[in-house]
């Protein structure tokens, strides 16, 4: 009885609460996600498709804000991740089998599945590696960027659908392609990781304010192939991370010269 009554009053002092503002933020993230689902089941895919972008920025706020505030937790990052596979995984493949991949019966609901199942083993990857990793790049493609992916092909459809009217085969590759970069060993630079409060170079301001013009002309146009470049970069982010060594690992120091005698 008393090692019973010891083991209850530790597991009390282990979980002493949650910090409220990450988690509301978290919650608000998962409730666009779960908005995204409900909006495909009714035909509004493009309204989907902002839902889940709307869950993107939220999502990039509740990782900062615990920062900022120093109130991250591990109930915060179990929570955070769980929110991530219901909003970018679960969410986007339900929206675009509803949207495109019906019409395939068993491989369009596989591909969906997959899509799904990729992104779970992605972000447990990540939650592993955490803390052994280069912070500065992402080991495969990050489960959000491919929520991305397609959403920013339905608003692009949706733009110059007159233009493309065989959109089911290209976006039934197109899962498969990004479930495989979700699970491959591909580099990506991570956004996350960039100082907004430090000095950069003047030309990363400029380039940063064309990308801006450019997003904000023509946000349903600009979306997709954006999102594919950055889907490409993941070559050139791995050859530099494999030709860079990176910054936990230290070179090593040459043995000082013996003195020599007279």
């Amino acid at each position: 009885m008393a090692f019973r009554r010891r083991r209850k009053k530790r597991d009390r002092r282990r979980f002493r609460g949650v910090y409220l503002l990450p988690n509301l933020i978290t919650s608000a993230s998962l409730f666009a996600g779960f908005y995204a689902i409900v909006a495909a089941m009714d035909g509004r895919f493009l309204a989907a498709a902002w839902a889940i972008f709307v869950a993107l920025i939220l999502d990039g706020l509740d990782g900062r804000i615990a920062r900022m505030t120093h109130s991250t937790s591990s109930f915060g990052v179990q929570y955070d991740s769980l929110a991530d596979l219901v909003s970018f995984g679960v969410a986007p493949a339900v929206l675009v089998y509803l949207w495109a991949l019906k019409p395939f019966k068993q491989f369009g609901w596989v591909a969906a599945f997959l899509f799904v199942v990729c992104g779970a083993l992605r972000l447990a990857r990540f939650n592993v590696q955490t803390g052994s990793m280069d912070p500065r790049y992402f080991n495969g493609f990050p489960i959000p960027a491919a929520a991305m992916v397609i959403a920013t092909s339905i608003a692009f459809y949706y733009e110059i659908g007159e233009w493309a009217p065989e959109k089911h085969r290209y976006i039934l590759v197109m899962i498969y392609v990004l479930s495989f970069l979700m699970v491959s060993n591909i580099k990506y630079f991570s956004f996350k990781k960039v100082e907004l409060f430090k000095r950069h170079p003047f030309q990363t301001l400029v380039a940063a304010v064309l990308l801006f013009v450019a997003v904000a002309t023509a946000p349903e146009l600009m979306g997709f192939p954006l999102m594919c470049v950055y889907a490409i970069s993941g070559g050139i982010s791995s050859y530099i991370y494999y030709r860079k060594p990176s910054p936990q690992e230290k070179p090593e120091e040459e043995p000082a010269p013996k003195p020599t005698g007279p």
